[in-house]
């Protein structure tokens, strides 16, 4: 009888490790996509696409109970085009699709402890998620920086 409460204790224990390894993973998701944000507001084609492709690895890497299949396919499509391209107007056409689909797992799990923001550009009819309420435009860069506001506020 001992052992059997004794053994139903560890596996428990091993659970609760388990899933916190997946929401560290989780969480890890939205810092990564903040740096080719980030990338992109620069205008660092270069970087922009090495940050996506530390993007896909960790996607690859997440367990499915944390993002569904559609979602991780999504993920998947639109970062690994980034990943690829060199061209920076090229990867602010694909970071639009990496963000809906950033944007549909953002209000689906939690990602982080502090506030998303969503943001949307009117020039570009389409959103991104951002850690700050400053607009800083990743689809246009330099040339339209503060173009842009605040949608919806995640939490």
């Amino acid at each position: 009888m001992v052992a059997i409460i004794a053994t139903s204790f560890v596996q428990y224990g091993f659970a609760q490790t388990d899933h916190a390894g997946h929401q560290t993973r989780d969480v890890a998701l939205l810092p990564l996509y903040y740096n080719i944000k980030d990338a992109l507001v620069s205008g660092d084609a270069k970087l922009a696409a090495s940050k996506s492709q530390e993007f896909v690895k960790a996607v690859n890497s997440t367990d499915a109970k944390v993002i569904n299949e559609t979602n991780k396919k999504a993920l998947l499509e639109h970062a690994g085009k980034l990943a690829k391209s060199k061209d920076l107007k090229s990867e602010r056409e694909h970071f639009a699709g990496l963000s809906t689909s950033m944007i549909t797992l953002a209000k689906a799990s939690k990602l982080s402890a502090e506030p998303v923001y969503q943001m949307y550009c009117p020039m570009k009819k389409s959103n991104w998620l951002s850690s700050e309420k400053a607009v800083k435009n990743p689809y246009y860069g330099s040339a339209m920086l503060t173009c842009g506001n605040v949608v919806e506020t995640i939490k």
